[in-house]
Parts: C-alpha cells; structure tokens; sequence
C-alpha cells in the first residue's frame, strides 16, 4: 500500500473542496497516508463563450485528469459524477461513490421564490440542455439565455442581471457553503435531476489495484446502486451532453426505482418513464428503462 497518494483536481472552489473532502476521508481511513492534490485547468474550464454540447461534451471536464492518470502523474482523480461521460475511456474505472448529496436541482433568484413565481418573459440562466428542455416544456413563456462558469461566475453574473433567475445543483451550492441562496429545490417530478447528480466519484486506472483498496473504505453501497442505474440509462441510450436526458434512481433496501427522461431541446415533446427492481442489478434496470424509452421515439428526439 503506497503511503502517498496524488489526487488529480479541477481548479474551481467546488473541485478544490470535493478533492479535499476526499483527501480528509482517505487520510482519516488510511492512518500514516499522505495526500496531496494536482490542480488542473480542464478544456471545458477554458471554454466560457460556449454551450458544452457544441464544444464537445462532458469529455471536456476529465480529459486532462484522466491524462495524469494515464501518466503517472496522479493516482486518482475526484469528480462530480454528473459530469463524467456514460462511458469511460478504456482503462479506466470508477472505483468509489461517495453518499450522495442533494441530487436536486436548486432555483436561485435574488428577486423571485420559484419557476412558478416568474413573470412571463422572465430570464432563466443555465446551458444545461437538461434543464433548458424541461423548464422550457414547464413554461415556454420564459426565456432561457446561456449562463456558463463557475459557481461564483454563475452567481455574480445573476446579481449583475444577465438573467432573472438561475437554475444549478443544489449539492454544489451547500458544499460550498451557499444554501442560503436556494429559494426553492425543485422536486424530481418537477424537474428531474442529471445521472450522478450529487454524487462524488473517484475514478483512477483501471489497473491500479493498490489505489481501488485504498479508494475502496469511501464506497457506498446505495448510491453506488443508484449511479449504475442512472449511468447505464445514458449509457443505453448513447446520450452524453449533447442530449436533453435526465435520470434519478431511489434505493430502498434491496429495491431500487429508476425514473427517466429524454426531450427535445426545444422542450417541445419529453418521454418519461420508470423501472423498478432488484438493486443488484441497477445496470440493467437502467438498460432497460433505456430500451422502453427508445421504443417510445427518444431516438428521433436525441
């Protein structure tokens, strides 16, 4: 077992404070391990003047880890899960789940309570595609305009009135220590939540069976579950960024409830659905509610 272990980190408040956040846990688990943190500047961090579907995808966000990985650079990398691709590049896997946070979408206005609350016309930021479909099918009399960076870009461009209201993950605002500006979290039935919403994963060479013991004392088992099924959905249905899908798994004991969404961007036409099942067969689950979907026409909308 190495007593050092390197974790490769976005630079952003957010990425610095899950990568630290994962450092103490593995400190406090391995007695004796030191843990030290690469900060890096990904491709998606650099592109700010456009939506992440035109630039290339949620790819954009780990390719640089994932090359320090691949190096020896780094032993693991620590991502937001809703931002990792369905489908790993080869040789790498995704050793760790850490319990979820609020999978929740949060609505932030420093003048309106909630979507319902907004005039006619009103600005809403976001270039989530996910939540441009959905808000749009809710309320096509709003005006969706695009709103990239940061959490605090994000934030301060809100204040400067680029746009009435903005819509972001709830989890990332309480980790970073901003709850007080959620005026309202949107209920999955209302808005569902993108595949590994809330969940901190740690990805790291496939193999690299010292580092998988290591990462293995931080998995949890439910929402471990609850991300296979979401992942194998996007998976399934061979949708990444570039496509308005959304999908929220419920793990109760040995049960486990699939809720899932794809939509045409213009939030013309959207196809729900849900599966339940054993939880240890969440991939499957997640494959299937895929298939019923496609069925149902998502083809022709993704």
């Amino acid at each position: 077992m190495s007593a050092q272990l390197r974790i490769a980190t976005r630079r952003s408040r957010l990425a610095l404070w899950q990568a630290e956040h994962v450092a103490a846990l593995l400190a406090a688990r391995h007695p004796g391990l030191v843990v030290s943190l690469v900060p890096l500047v990904t491709e998606g961090d650099r592109i700010q003047d456009a939506r992440l579907a035109a630039a290339g995808g949620k790819g954009l966000f780990i390719k640089e880890l994932e090359h320090a990985l691949a190096e020896g650079r780094a032993d693991i990398a620590v991502h937001s899960m809703k931002d990792v691709p369905a489908v790993l590049a080869p040789g790498f896997a995704i050793v760790a789940a850490l319990e979820r946070g609020d999978p929740r979408d949060a609505f932030v206005s420093p003048r309106h309570a909630s979507i319902a609350a907004l005039p006619a016309g009103a600005r809403v930021g976001t270039s989530s595609l996910r939540r441009e479909c959905q808000l749009r099918h809710a309320r096509p009399d709003l005006q969706v305009v695009p709103l990239r960076g940061n959490v605090e870009t994000r934030l301060a461009k809100l204040e400067a009135g680029d746009c009435d209201a903005a819509l972001l993950a709830a989890a990332g605002l309480e980790r970073l220590g901003l709850a007080g500006r959620i005026r309202s979290r949107l209920a999955p039935g209302e808005m569902l939540p993108a595949a590994g919403q809330g969940i901190i994963g740690i990805e790291c060479r496939a193999d690299r069976a010292d580092v998988r013991s290591l990462a293995a004392a931080l998995e949890h088992a439910p929402t471990r579950a609850a991300l296979d099924a979401e992942r194998g959905f996007a998976a399934a249905l061979g949708a990444g960024c570039q496509s308005p899908i959304a999908a929220h798994a419920i793990v109760d004991g040995g049960k486990l409830r699939l809720s899932g969404l794809a939509g045409a961007a213009d939030g013309s036409r959207i196809l729900v659905d849900a599966v339940a099942g054993a939880v240890n067969e969440a991939s499957a689950i997640g494959a299937e509610l895929a298939q019923r979907l496609l069925a149902a026409g998502a083809g022709e909308l993704l």
